[in-house]
């Protein structure tokens, strides 16, 4: 009887498993990694998600996520945790052989995908001197 019942359990899982292996989102399984040119000028993982988000990772730390929900526009959002640099926007392009910028698949069809580096480091204001108005004390 014992044999019998751990006969059916492992039938049980069995049949879970294969149900939930077929029933799982198929679009999970389609998720790919292609290089592209990293910010400090080597080579960085850009993973395909599922859907019209990429996931960016470099060796420097920079963490990034760009969404391209139409053919023409690109949202952005990198940080780069080691030094607190942190930058997003937004981008229009104007297709895959007319984008600025490091593009993806350059001379293919599809949507074109553009990594806009960091913002520049401005110089510190200088600190303003005037007479007009009394020092507050």
């Amino acid at each position: 009887m014992v044999h019998c019942r751990q006969k059916y359990a492992v039938l049980w899982v069995l049949c879970v498993s294969i149900f939930a292996a077929v029933c799982a989102d198929s679009s999970a399984w389609a998720q790919s990694v292609s290089s592209v040119r990293s910010f400090d000028g080597g080579v960085a993982p850009l993973v395909n998600l599922s859907g019209r988000g990429n996931l960016y990772i470099d060796g420097q730390g920079t963490q990034g996520y760009l969404y391209t929900p139409g053919q023409n526009f690109e949202s952005f959002s990198f940080r780069n945790p080691t030094t607190g640099q942190a930058w997003s926007g937004a981008v229009m392009t104007l297709g895959p052989q007319l984008s600025i910028g490091l593009i993806q698949g350059a001379n293919q069809s599809g949507t074109p995908i553009v990594l806009p580096g960091p913002p520049r480091q401005t110089a510190p204001l200088p600190s303003i001197q005037s007479t007009i108005l009394d020092d507050i004390p």
